[in-house]
């Protein structure tokens, strides 16, 4: 009888032991998911904070305003255009913005609906996006870049500019983009 009482208290304390534990983890996993939910939360705030600084660098590009738009590049930035030459650093994009920028033009990359994406590194600091733009100059463009968080706000650290060649023209673009390459001298 003494072992069979020994036996039920050892398996009542085994159970209660397993059962704590199984509250402990579930008390973990609730605690994760919570974290979880706050950061998709905190990471959606933040890609929401990043769209307006893209709309108003292309506002401020539209408006030829070389202080709001260089203001929202870090000092450290990179630009990358459209033509393989091109990958200047902030100093040089200002070079060659500046003189177009002082005449009153500046270049008009308007944000086609529904095409912008935007991520959040899990840190909350570094972000990257791209978006499809329209151009009454060159038509369909795609912008992708990366912004940091700095204490001024998000600033971009990168922003590439392209054109988007449709699978079916390829072959076509690419045959004229070799043979201009190759009757002009390489790029830097």
């Amino acid at each position: 009888m003494r072992r069979i009482l020994l036996a039920l208290v050892a398996f009542a304390l085994a159970g209660s032991a397993t059962a704590r534990e199984q509250v402990q983890r579930d008390a973990a996993a609730g605690r994760l998911l919570a974290d979880r939910a706050a950061e998709v939360l905190r990471q959606a705030d933040r890609s929401a904070e990043i769209g307006p600084v893209l709309d108003t660098l292309h506002g401020a590009a539209a408006r030829a305003d070389a202080d709001a738009y260089f203001g929202l590049y870090t000092p450290d930035a990179v630009f990358i255009g459209t033509d393989v030459s091109e990958r200047w650093t902030l100093a040089q994009f200002r070079a060659y913005a500046a003189p177009i920028f002082a005449q009153g033009r500046g270049w008009t990359y308007t944000l086609r609906p529904g095409t912008r994406h935007i991520a959040v590194a899990p840190d909350g600091r570094t972000a990257w996006f791209d978006e499809v733009l329209d151009s009454a100059s060159y038509g369909t463009s795609r912008g992708t870049g990366v912004l940091v968080l700095t204490p001024q706000g998000w600033r971009i650290a990168q922003y590439h500019l392209t054109f988007p060649i449709p699978n079916d023209l390829a072959g076509e673009i690419t045959a004229r983009i070799r043979a201009h390459e190759a009757r002009t001298p390489p790029a830097p």
